[in-house]
């Protein structure tokens, strides 16, 4: 990857778009502090996230999917992750309440649907109350219902003042929820704006989408 520069806002959604292998994901696990970059930085507020303290305070974040042991009930598994960055256990219900799987609180992880684990996996990046939101394909494994439930999620939480970063290939959920978006072709940024300021001339994210990535792929 080159050059790859770009900032998500307070307040916003931002769409972070790009055909397989074109480097999203490697973005997202540099941002995280989970690759390392040859050059440049990728900062939350002027730090790099492992300079953060209690870092789930600050960053939340969906990516690979939920990690645990398939034995383990989710308000357990909720209670561990919250225990580690000091946030109180209290906080367990009210994001299991936020994303709807207050039902599911005594079930195993090895039982959840994938998109029940996608749904507790939102929980998980909720438990610090953190400014920052990194979700790596959120609505993968939602039935239609729950993307539209995504959808009205995550405008909330950027009405709420939280910077929400989200990659996806659901260009039309995309279209329907973003501020503003970055698309990434070749390992190089090729397009940011507002969602407005890029679709001035196209009839759809869609097709701008194929327009700048079709001769990457």
């Amino acid at each position: 990857m080159h050059e790859v520069t770009f900032e998500a806002q307070p307040g916003k959604v931002t769409a972070f778009l790009g055909p397989n292998g074109a480097g999203k994901s490697s973005t997202l696990r540099i941002l995280l502090g989970l690759d390392h970059a040859t050059s440049g930085r990728a900062r939350f507020d002027g730090l790099d996230y492992p300079e953060l303290k209690r870092p789930l305070t600050h960053v939340g974040a969906l990516l690979d999917g939920l990690a645990g042991a398939k034995s383990r009930k989710v308000g357990t598994q909720l209670s561990i992750v919250a225990e580690s960055n000091g946030i109180t256990r209290s906080r367990v219900g009210e994001v299991l309440d936020a994303v709807g799987m207050t039902a599911k609180r005594s079930a195993r992880l090895g039982t959840l649907s994938l998109g029940e684990s996608q749904r507790v996996g939102l929980a998980q990046a909720l438990l610090g109350d953190p400014q920052f939101l990194i979700l790596d394909e959120p609505t993968n494994g939602l039935d239609p219902a729950g993307i539209r439930w995504f959808r009205g999620f995550a405008s909330a939480q950027a009405r709420s003042g939280k910077t929400v970063l989200l990659s996806s290939h659901l260009l039309s959920e995309v279209q329907e929820i973003a501020d503003t978006i970055a698309v990434i072709a070749g390992g190089r940024i090729v397009m940011t704006g507002s969602m407005p300021e890029v679709l001035r001339h196209m009839e759809s994210l869609e097709d701008l989408f194929f327009e700048l990535t079709e001769d990457t792929q």
